[in-house]
């Protein structure tokens, strides 16, 4: 089966941002979950709209997404023969609820044990980030293709401190590498500033499935690296959450991964 066309992909996103999403940023009802993260209703309608376009697109292809029961996600990962598309409506749903204007609809394509494609979508900026396996990134069509080099010691990192090892983030908040460090609040962003070298180091304790899988897919696709910190492959197309440490460029990954003390073991 041929892969699913990008454009076709990216306008779904930006109707579905546009329609479900944008029109509640200023009037929201949230939850709580079990794991006292917050849901939406634009959480809600946002992956029932996807849900039920994707099945109009790719009606062999079923949708794992997030506000979904573990055992269903589990068992469509498991037994997706055509693929399955792994969707997160809304990365970033704290920061949506309180006005906080970085947030993102994230989607990829699990097919054969590897990530084929991934698209980002920040409706605020407008701006879409999508990925295909072995053919590059991109950003609103234009081309990503990494920064230039440059060195430790003068990048700016995105940290998520609250999901690390308590004697790393304390390493970190005393003798850090880098001259300053952000936490903007959604991971699927996170991957994608990386990508486009708005930031050149990343570090994250705890990501989903459906955090990470798109925006891996597009910082590798536009030169970048990750790991887990065990130095593990960060997709292995299972639902257990996964530590990140990624760089935009080759370079810079690999002093941020020796003053970490990471070893690669793919």
């Amino acid at each position: 089966m041929s892969l699913p066309d990008l454009q076709t992909l990216e306008a779904l996103l930006i109707d579905a941002a546009s329609t479900e999403l944008l029109p509640r940023l200023h009037h929201v009802s949230a939850g709580q979950k079990a794991d006292g993260s917050l849901l939406t209703e634009a959480d809600l309608s946002l992956q029932q709209y996807l849900i039920t376009a994707l099945a109009e697109i790719t009606p062999d292809i079923s949708v794992l997404g997030e506000e979904l029961s573990p055992e269903v996600q589990q068992a469509m990962l498991a037994d997706a023969e055509q693929g399955v598309w792994c969707l997160d409506p809304l990365d970033g749903t704290r920061n949506f609820a309180c006005g906080f204007p970085v947030f993102a609809i994230s989607l990829a394509l699990i097919r054969h044990g590897k990530v084929e494609l991934g698209l980002v979508y920040d409706p605020l900026r407008r701006e879409c980030f999508s990925a295909t396996l072995g053919q590059g990134a991109w950003l609103n069509g234009e081309p990503l293709s990494g920064q230039a080099e440059t060195s430790l010691d003068s990048a700016l990192a995105l940290i998520d401190f609250k999901r690390l090892p308590l004697d790393l983030a304390q390493r970190l908040a005393t003798s850090a590498p880098y001259p300053s460090q952000r936490s903007i609040g959604s991971g699927a962003l996170d991957w994608c500033w990386l990508a486009a070298g708005r930031v050149q180091v990343y570090l994250h304790g705890r990501q989903h499935l459906w955090d990470y899988a798109a925006g891996q897919l597009i910082l590798t696709e536009a030169g970048g690296q990750a790991v887990t910190l065990q130095g593990e492959p960060v997709f292995i197309n299972q639902l257990q959450t996964r530590s990140i440490v990624a760089g935009c460029n080759s370079a810079i990954f690999l002093q941020w991964a020796k003053w970490l003390g990471i070893n690669r073991q793919d």
